[in-house]
């Protein structure tokens, strides 16, 4: 999927289409002879037209009678305007037959002026599907699940909220499906998991609340867009007010459910308790889609490519609980072949869902009023109540980008952030498991928390696989709720930062770390910038060489496999991965001595490179490594940029952290035959490379070094590219070195012990490094 196929880009990952149907007034608008059959509303910055049965023309008409939007509704009778001044006025017409069908006035809502209570209490939620109005008329799916053997009549119960894409609100039970091994599809994505399942095993009700745009939800499918957002606002307070529900709610879920977490905490509901996101992303250009400016054409594209397909209106499309609702209905409580008419009504907005293809033609770049309400690190600035967050560096689907979002965090004291090593679904691993639950039971619950051995025995280990044991809560036993989430402030640090996950005693690779370290900040206070010079025959560190040299290589994507992933998952202990070595005159090296001591990174780092390059745009992957003594190379982490993207964003760089603008009047096209300083972004991580042990950071074209990551790179065999070393134009490798940390004397891992860094054999570049 390289080249063009960056074109089919993650407009998904931006997901809103940005051309922009809301035009300028020019044109006065035809006075309304008849009221309009059609229906109309708005939404934030956004107006839907519903039940047109005329191809004619809608006109979308401002409160001076201007006309500022044209269009014809679409096969299901839908129409949805975007990016509309919020304000009241507005109208919608049509003519037809020589006369003028027009809709009563209507406002525009806008962000953050949030509907008064009486609008949430006026709501009743009841066990199983739920259809819930949100503040611009858009029917949301919400499927409440309570705790395990309880009724309605047990209540009141602590409740949380996921909020996801994924087929969530689907009624059945999750369990029982997996239990049965057949495929139930009116039962939730396993990617649920968390509140579908965990939910109502741990003792809380569990709302599963289905995202506009998807499955039984109405509305059009804009990943993340405002009113989105916003959905998350009501969502909480609707919950909050039912009767049945304990105090205020908290959010749950990894991965889609949750990142949607923190649009929704962002927006401040006054009854949201908590929430503990896992597994996330904190900019949808930046961190997970474009990574360095390249377009990520593995994961990212197939994934809003699935979301796209799940935004079909059903059954023609769309998720398999739509297609079975709205042709057979649910057998458990209606009548057979009795199809849902909320769900049937709720798929026609859904065809208005953005073309992403046309947004990512128009958007190569960062646009930021596209991105900007999109970026779920933006949202963190804004988020007031306790937060858990779990996520891993090397996560071969959102990234590990995630780190760099944590600085939104600072003016909220009550943080508590774990990252480790790992793959995606290692958020739910031992060492998180029981402080999560510890944190939802005291910030949610209001309750000693304890784990229940179904959840931390058979349950935990269907789903988790071979790993360390669960433990019980260190607070079990205690009686006063005060004083066991007073004991959780102090016995857990601000930032915990898990070690060697994977090189324990519970088998090779197993989910587990060994040893962590604890800091008050991120990136530690105690980390430096240390500078190792790139020298003459692959050489990292020591002198600067006085006199001028280079190294070249071709910057050819073939030479690599597109990912390390060979066939499988990448979850088991073991993964089927394939690490390629550098191939000859395809990629440089540059490799210490062996480390007298212990040397601890955590952070991001960054690669400064002078290089020319024989083509006016190129893209760079720069890995760095442990070399060991053994004779075997173990993956740390990598970093990308496309060199028309090198232009910095001074007040967000520093010595180890480069941050391109990726902005598009920052593009630069590579100077002809002259050398240019281009820093490539690394992305954090903590490794501790043992004493004996080399480092190494490798030069190459993009691919091969990641396991669900492709590109849609610029470069195809035939780019040269040229390092400067030492001189007037030395390049560096700069890590984040931690001040007098060590490996607190564990040994080295064993060479396909550590989850998400892959091992092979330790070959030298062309260049000798």
């Amino acid at each position: 999927m390289r080249g063009k196929a960056g074109l089919l880009l993650a407009a998904v990952l931006i997901a809103g289409g940005f051309t922009t149907q809301a035009t300028a007034a020019t044109k006065k608008a035809p006075k309304t002879t008849n009221a309009a059959a059609f229906k109309v509303h708005g939404s934030i910055g956004q107006a839907y037209v519903e039940d047109v049965d005329s191809s004619a023309k809608l006109l979308l008409v401002n409160r001076k009678n201007r006309i500022i939007g044209k269009g014809k509704a679409d096969s299901l009778g839908s129409k949805l305007f975007r990016y509309l001044k919020p304000g009241k006025g507005y109208t919608v017409r049509q003519r037809q037959g020589g006369k003028v069908f027009g809709s009563p006035k209507f406002r525009v809502l806008k962000p953050g002026a949030n509907p008064k209570q009486s609008f949430y209490d006026n709501k009743e939620l009841h066990q199983g599907l739920n259809y819930v109005t949100m503040r611009d008329g858009v029917e949301l799916a919400m499927t409440v699940r309570l705790p395990a053997g309880k009724t309605m009549a047990d209540g009141p119960f602590p409740t949380v909220i996921e909020h996801s894409g994924y087929q969530t609100a689907a009624p059945h039970d999750l369990l029982n499906s997996i239990l049965s091994g057949k495929s139930d599809p009116l039962a939730p994505s396993p990617s649920t998991v968390v509140g579908s399942l965990l939910g109502p095993q741990l003792g809380f009700a569990s709302i599963s609340v289905q995202m506009r745009g998807s499955g039984c939800s109405g509305g059009a499918f804009d990943l993340f867009g405002l009113p989105t957002t916003y959905d998350g606002y009501d969502m909480v307070e609707t919950a909050a007010a039912q009767s049945w529900v304990k105090g205020k709610v908290g959010m749950v879920g990894i991965s889609f459910s949750g990142i949607s977490q923190l649009f929704a905490a962002g927006t401040q509901p006054p009854n949201l308790a908590a929430v503990a996101p896992m597994s996330v992303t904190d900019d949808l250009y930046t961190a997970t889609g474009y990574p360095g400016g390249i377009f990520n054409s593995g994961f990212a594209l197939s994934w809003i490519t699935e979301r796209v397909d799940d935004a079909k209106p059903a059954p023609e499309g769309g998720q398999p609980w739509a297609k079975e609702l709205t042709t057979n209905g649910d057998p458990d409580t209606t009548p057979p072949n009795v199809p849902d008419q909320h769900c049937i009504d709720n798929q026609k907005l859904h065809p208005q869902a953005l073309d992403a293809l046309k947004v990512i033609q128009k958007n190569p770049h960062r646009t930021p009023r596209l991105f900007r309400e999109r970026a779920p690190g933006d949202w963190m600035k804004h988020i007031k109540v306790p937060v858990f967050l779990t996520g891993q560096y090397q996560d071969e689907q959102t990234g590990g980008h995630f780190p760099e979002s944590l600085k939104n965090l600072e003016g909220n004291k009550n943080v508590w952030v774990t990252m480790q090593n790992g793959v995606h679904t290692d958020s739910l691993g031992p060492k998180q498991f029981t402080p999560w639950i510890e944190f939802i039971n005291l910030f949610v619950a209001d309750r000693i928390p304890v784990v229940p051995p179904l959840v931390s025995g058979v349950l935990y280990g269907s789903l988790a696989g071979p790993s360390a044991p669960v433990e019980q809560s260190r607070y079990a036993g205690m009686t006063d709720v005060p004083a066991a989430r007073a004991a959780f402030e102090k016995d857990y640090p601000r930032f915990r930062l898990l070690m060697d996950n994977g090189a324990g005693p519970w088998g090779l690779g197993a989910q587990g770390a060994t040893w962590e370290m604890k800091s008050s900040s991120w990136p530690p206070k105690r980390v430096k910038p240390k500078r190792f010079v790139l020298g003459k025959r692959g050489k990292l560190g020591g002198k600067k060489p006085r006199r001028a040299s280079k190294v070249k290589y071709v910057a050819d994507p073939d030479a690599r496999p597109l990912t390390n992933l060979v066939s499988g998952s990448v979850n088991p202990p073991q993964p089927n991965l394939l690490w390629a070595p550098i191939a000859k005159r395809k990629g440089v090296g540059f490799t210490s001595s062996a480390v007298s001591n212990d040397v601890v990174i955590a952070g991001p780092s960054s690669l400064d490179l002078w290089v020319k390059s024989s083509r006016r745009d190129t893209d760079f992957q720069a890995t760095i490594s442990e070399v060991r003594p053994d004779g075997n190379e173990t993956y740390v982490q990598s970093g990308w940029l496309r060199a028309s993207h090198r232009k910095l964003d001074r007040k967000r760089s520093s010595a180890i952290d480069p941050f391109p603008t990726h902005l598009k009047r920052d593009a630069r096209r590579m100077p002809k035959r002259k050398y240019q300083k281009v820093r490539i972004p690394i992305y954090p991580v903590t490794h501790a490379f043992r004493k004996g042990s080399k480092i190494r950071v490798t030069v190459s074209a993009v691919g091969g070094d990641r396991s669900e990551w492709e590109f849609a790179t610029l470069d195809k065999g035939k780019t040269k590219n040229t390092i400067s070393i030492g001189g007037k134009r030395p390049s560096r490798l700069v890590l984040p070195v931690l001040a007098g940390a060590d490996a607190q004397g564990t040994p080295l891992p064993a060479p396909t012990a550590l989850r998400a860094e892959p091992n092979r054999t330790y070959v030298k570049a062309s260049n000798g490094g």
